[in-house]
């Protein structure tokens, strides 16, 4: 049997996945990345070979980096673009799905999949944090939870406080201020929810969504975001059966099997 690897290098979260010859999972790993990209690549890498009976990377036939650090994954034998990896790791999941947010830790981006599972078309917000998985981590700080119990914490809201800032300093500046005047947790919560949505809402339309979209990234996990988006953008979020936070690495695990099978 072979053995095919993908690893997304992301800005705060670093991804592996092993799959076989018949594009079956054997492995994943989701680690918090460290400074270095490469030591990041390294210890993902480390942990999914050891899952997979593997002595390490240098066994897997073929192996795709992608993600924020993509040029650093030690033994690659090539990088592909992170839009292109979510673009066919959702493919895979659920072939029916056709446009996908991807929210991570440092940019947002809208990617339409044509029916290969390759990329029809994308639009990225990179410019500012507001709406990124870092976003997120500071709005959880200033209520002193962790960012599951924050995604939770909307879902209770009666009433939606706005959250007028634009930028991730500013709001959280902003969201302190109403916790410390005793506004209501979970309604200052569903406003911060529904300003990530309406950022999405540009990013959806470019990605032509037209009645459903999935979530791809750490963010995916949010359960208030995802109400908020299926509020704003009046689209249904498909959920994924497979961990929404691996789809980069498994889509770069897909391209190598490919790619490796290809070699014969």
């Amino acid at each position: 049997m072979k053995y095919f690897g993908g690893c997304d290098v992301g800005s705060t979260f670093t991804k592996a996945v092993i799959l076989d010859e018949n594009g079956k999972m054997v492995a994943d790993t989701t680690i918090r990345s460290k400074i270095n990209s490469e030591q990041s690549a390294i210890a993902a890498m480390e942990d999914v070979c050891k899952q997979a009976n593997l002595k390490d990377s240098k066994e897997l036939s073929y192996l795709i980096g992608t993600g924020y650090g993509r040029n650093k994954v030690p033994f690659a034998d090539e990088n592909i673009s992170e839009i292109s990896c979510h673009a066919m790791g959702v493919h895979v999941t659920n072939p029916n799905v056709k446009a996908i947010i991807d929210i991570g830790g440092q940019d947002v981006k809208g990617i339409s999949i044509d029916t290969d599972g390759t990329v029809k078309n994308f639009a990225m917000n990179d410019k500012c944090s507001a709406g990124t998985g870092r976003f997120f981590e500071a709005m959880a700080r200033s209520f002193e939870l962790d960012l599951p119990a924050f995604s939770k914490l909307s879902l209770t809201a009666k009433n939606v406080i706005p959250i007028t800032a634009q930028c991730t300093v500013f709001a959280e500046s902003e969201v302190i201020t109403l916790v410390g005047e005793g506004k209501p947790m979970d309604e200052i919560a569903a406003g911060i929810e529904m300003a990530v949505a309406k950022r999405c809402f540009v990013m959806a339309k470019k990605a032509g969504a037209t009645d459903s979209i999935t979530l791809t990234g750490g963010c995916a996990k949010n359960d208030g975001l995802k109400e908020a988006i299926e509020h704003v953008l009046k689209l249904k979020v498909v959920s994924l059966d497979t961990d929404p936070q691996l789809m980069g690495a498994l889509g770069a695990a897909e391209y190598a099997r490919q790619k490796g099978l290809a070699k014969r």
